[in-house]
């Protein structure tokens, strides 16, 4: 497994010291690296017992969230061998020790458990190793009686060099604060103490399972023969979850689309369905990855917060077998807490994910907020920098966060839905056609509906469109070459993929044409990187997936992402991802017909190409006329970006490039 860089609030970091080295045993929340920033010095702990196999980084080099730092060997087999070759002998005798007994990193790393009462456990919060000998309490986050959720901020540490939040481990209720602010403490100093009752069945399972395992395993190793080691591993499952409507900021909404069916595999984050209320259209995603097993609602159906919308069955993990040597009660709790750090990773997957770009992520890193309120402004997709905070000293909380979704999803409408608002309320209402036979009022489907207000964006853009022809004889004989082979391969090899990855080189060279109109009306704004949208037609209307980066990729590439683009599409499989951040697209007719047409700019691009169906046309080569296949092109632009002249030339280079498409190579 890899340990990498977490969200330490900020943008980039330098690696100012290796603490490890490759081959050393280390055991959870050991720290391995120690990250700079011009703010702040953390400690990155490690997520697992194990032996560093390699690390990743070198003294010097910036990292930022999610850099793979550390790549460690589980340490769970090899910690069985040595256990077992120095504790075989003892097994009856030496359990009631090793149950009782913590190594002192163990100690020092990990919170006090203790129990008070029944199923009540008071979490002792201590210190954490900050990277610096002492530290300020600067200020209390909680307080006795608050209520609190696992990596809640608790108190504020401050030093001369860095300023860190201490995070709960758990969820409870603050039972006591064992300091104030102005106190200096170090590591291991007490805290505060919580008192939770979900994790006390939970924290007594892991600790007995902990202890036990450091001498009853390595008992059952060595007794375990050849036979028995190749049924040391089985299948643990994570079981099913039930996916619910969160909360939405209404009191009720109607699920207007279902996105997936019983039997499909799902990823975390993958939208299920979509609720839509008098206000606002929000897609629900899984909080897990898996198999659909059950859908409990249908379409039309008025949903609110908890209610069960798909029931999904978590990937399987494999993990060690618990045997069942000493009763049969010990046995039951080895195997649950065998079955929880299978579980881990996965938990991890969900907490990662993130519907924020790196531009958002870098602009909330600049935010005054704790890791679990950014951890929530992730899974969200809020930009702190948009929600006001309500915290001492400008520190954003969890019910900020809450408090802005709800606004957004209440508001009386969105931007779209403002944009689109005063063009139909300039249009007169439909006259009474009673008179003249009726009609029937006919629903458009939800993607229809949903690009009325980016179409209606094209009456503020004065657009005009260029024609041209593009002869591709040479370029379809080259095709129908490679189409067999492809085919073979099981790719379908179309024009498109040609076309586009022309478009792409000529985008290289031809900025504008792949830029946008800054807010100001006075500037450009020029992409880094290309983004090409590709209109595909489906049974209910046209849908615009995004193929990223087709400059850096070749035309085998490019026709396998169209393929399963395409199909995406048609089976309503496309992520709001997959549809976000092209800056040019391309509409073709295909063989549908016609010999040129005007396609609408996209805003907030300003360029379009259209392709019409090819046809054999005879072209004269100063003695005679020849047959050649010629393409018919449509390019619409925006003409407060684009002059006419330079998208003249714009498709004539095209043309050129469709010739002989072989001059890409050169």
């Amino acid at each position: 497994m890899q340990v990498k860089t977490p969200d330490i609030g900020v943008e980039k970091a330098t690696v100012a010291e290796i603490l490890v080295k490759v081959g050393d045993q280390i055991s959870e929340n050991d720290s391995l690296i120690l990250l700079e920033s011009d703010k702040a010095s953390v400690e990155v702990p490690s997520t697992a017992s194990g032996v560093v196999k390699s690390i990743l980084v070198n003294q010097g080099d910036e990292v930022t969230e999610g850099t793979a730092l550390i790549e460690l060997e589980s340490g769970t087999s090899q910690s069985n061998e040595v256990a077992s070759t120095e504790q075989a002998p003892v097994q009856a005798e030496a359990a009631p020790k090793s149950t009782t007994s913590e190594t002192p990193e163990q100690a020092a790393t990990q919170p006090t458990a203790s129990t008070s009462s029944g199923a009540t456990t008071v979490v002792e919060v201590q210190v954490p190793d900050i990277g610096v000998e002492k530290a300020t309490v600067a200020e209390l986050l909680v307080k006795v009686g608050d209520e609190i959720s696992e990596n809640d901020s608790l108190i504020l540490l401050e030093s001369d060099k860095a300023s860190v939040e201490v995070p709960s481990p758990v969820s409870g209720t603050v039972e006591s604060v064992a300091v104030k602010e102005g106190d200096s403490v170090k590591e291991g100093v007490l805290l505060l103490k919580v008192k939770t009752q979900a994790a006390s069945e939970e924290t007594t399972e892991q600790t007995a399972t902990a202890n036990e395992n450091t001498v009853a395993q390595p008992a059952e190793t060595t007794s375990t023969n050849v036979e028995d080691e190749t049924d040391t591993q089985e299948t643990v499952s994570s079981g099913e979850q039930e996916i619910s409507v969160p909360d939405l900021g209404v009191d009720k909404a109607t699920v207007s689309e279902i996105l997936v069916q019983v039997g499909d595999h799902v990823d975390a984050q993958q939208s299920l369905c979509v609720v839509e209320s008098d206000k606002a259209s929000v897609e629900v995603p899984s909080s897990i990855a898996g198999v659909v097993k059950a859908i409990h609602v249908s379409v039309g159906q008025e949903v609110k917060q908890g209610i069960a919308l798909a029931t999904i069955e978590g990937e399987a993990k494999s993990a060690p077998k618990a045997k069942a040597q000493a009763a049969a009660q010990t046995s039951s709790v080895k195997t649950q807490s065998v079955t929880k750090p299978a579980e881990q990773p996965k938990v991890a997957a969900v907490d990662s994910a993130s519907k924020l770009s790196q531009a958002q992520e870098a602009e909330n890193a600049k935010v005054y907020a704790g890791p679990a309120v950014r951890k929530l402004a992730r899974e969200l997709g809020v930009i702190l920098a948009q929600v006001k905070a309500s915290g001492e000293h400008g520190r954003l909380m969890k019910e900020d966060i809450y408090a802005h979704v709800k606004q957004c999803m209440t508001a009386p409408a969105s931007t779209a839905t403002t944009s689109a608002a005063p063009v139909a309320s300039g249009l007169p209402a439909l006259p009474d056609f009673t008179a003249f036979g009726g009609g029937e009022i006919k629903t458009m489907t939800r993607l229809q509906q949903v690009s009325v207000p980016q179409l209606s964006l094209n009456n503020f853009i004065p657009q005009v469109t260029q024609f041209d022809l593009a002869d591709i004889t040479e370029l379809e004989a080259w095709r129908g070459e490679l189409k067999d082979g492809f085919k073979k391969q099981g790719v379908s090899l179309t024009i498109l993929a040609f076309i586009a990855k022309a478009v792409a080189h000529l985008l290289k060279e031809e900025p504008y044409f792949a830029g946008h109109l800054a807010d100001d009306q006075k500037s450009v704004l020029l992409r880094n990187e290309i983004h090409m949208g590709i209109a595909v037609a489906t049974p209910d209307g046209l849908t615009v997936p995004v193929l990223r980066n087709p400059d850096q990729k070749s035309i085998k590439q490019i026709a396998v992402e169209l393929g399963e683009l395409s199909q995406k599409a048609r089976d309503k499989k496309l992520s709001p991802k997959d549809l976000q951040g092209a800056n040019f697209t391309i509409t073709s007719l295909g063989s549908i017909g016609g010999t040129a047409f005007t396609p609408l700019v996209n805003w907030p691009q300003v360029a379009i190409l259209g392709i019409s169906p090819a046809t054999m046309q005879p072209v004269w080569n100063g003695k005679d006329f020849d047959p050649r296949l010629m393409l018919p092109l449509s390019l619409s632009y925006d003409h407060r970006v684009i002059n006419g002249a330079d998208a003249a030339r714009f498709t004539h280079k095209l043309t050129k490039l469709l010739k002989d498409i072989r001059t890409l190579l050169i």
